[in-house]
């Protein structure tokens, strides 16, 4: 089986191979294939993810490419999760609208759109790629912004569904308050992507959030997502911290005009990363890693390829075509929603 990953440069990448390690009985990789443009990220990363995979015991072999079509070549799926600009970028995004009193943001508002409007011709150009030479290959879209870079995919006819590892974050926060193994904990998760909300928490089939609300669990998810428990009760629901944006948006602004960037911090995080990927005697991911984002979402992507792949039928949260699931939304709206995976 055959994955290639286009943005394999990034320094998220060692979070997947940890993944792919991990969970090797459920995604039986034999090859993976890093594609990304830039030849030193490329090298770095490679060399660790092959230096992961061998220090786990893992037979895949890893191809590290410039090209997307020899990187796509017979994939079985391709996961994208590319930048376009980099983090040079994504800092104008995060500071240009606070000039207006806007929140800054690289996923939410102008910032987002700024994003959307760069990225939607280049992943569109990569997909056709991806078409002439695995026309059979899934992809899967962890590039944001999420909901409009996958609702561009599916209107140009492309076989894609988008990731996002919101929706297991709190799953497996809610989970870890509770006490339980995340398989028995699923989320009545709906909205657009990073515009989401959670209406119930089932147990083993029963609804717990109500009761979550009332203790202790209540107050750390609070603090999670940065909003106060009094409007989670008063709405009966747990919102995406990325809803902060909206219900508290002129203090996200005070608050983001008063430290740097989060492009400026992870830029030098990155930085600080890639030293340690040069390391010859680094072979496992980086605690630091943990502080660059992605949660669990080496998990996310190992679970739905293996079940766009083995036809699990399983539910997870995923972005894709409303199609009628919320009536009050246009059929071609892509909406972040659990589905059965087949």
């Amino acid at each position: 089986m055959k994955l290639a990953v286009v943005g394999g440069g990034s320094t998220y990448t060692p979070e997947l191979i940890d993944g792919f390690a991990r969970l090797r009985d459920e995604l039986p990789l034999t090859e993976i294939a890093l594609v990304d443009p830039d030849p030193t990220r490329l090298g770095l990363v490679s060399g660790m993810a092959r230096r992961m995979l061998e220090h786990a015991g893992h037979p895949a072999r890893v191809v590290a490419t410039a090209s997307v079509e020899e990187g796509v070549s017979g994939a079985d799926a391709v996961l994208l999760q590319l930048r376009v600009g980099g983090q040079a970028a994504r800092n104008v995004d995060e500071t240009l609208p606070l000039e207006c009193g806007c929140v800054g943001q690289e996923t939410t508002g102008a910032g987002g759109l700024a994003k959307a409007l760069r990225t939607v011709p280049v992943v569109l150009d990569i997909a056709e790629r991806i078409r002439a030479h695995a026309p059979d290959a899934w992809i899967v879209d962890f590039t944001n912004p999420v909901g409009i870079v996958t609702r561009a995919l599916l209107e140009a006819g492309h076989r894609a569904i988008g990731l996002c590892n919101v929706a297991i974050g709190l799953q497996r926060r809610f989970a870890a308050g509770l006490g339980v193994a995340p398989e028995r904990i699923s989320l009545g998760h709906f909205g657009l992507n990073h515009l989401t909300w959670v209406r119930s928490v089932h147990l083993d089939g029963v609804d717990v959030l109500p009761r979550t609300l009332e203790e202790p669990l209540g107050e750390e998810i609070a603090d999670a997502i940065g909003l106060p428990l009094s409007l989670m009760r008063h709405l009966g629901v747990v919102p995406s911290y990325y809803l902060r944006y909206y219900y508290e948006h002129d203090a996200v602004v005070a608050e983001q005009r008063s430290k740097p960037s989060r492009a400026a911090e992870v830029a030098a995080m990155e930085a600080r990363l890639l030293e340690m990927y040069a390391d010859p005697s680094v072979n496992t991911k980086p605690e630091l890693l943990e502080k660059r984002g992605g949660a669990f979402y080496s998990e996310a992507a190992v679970a739905l390829i293996a079940s766009l792949l083995g036809d699990r039928g399983d539910a997870q949260v995923v972005n894709l075509r409303n199609d009628g699931t919320l009536p009050f939304l246009p059929d071609e709206a892509v909406i972040e929603v659990p589905a059965t995976i087949t």
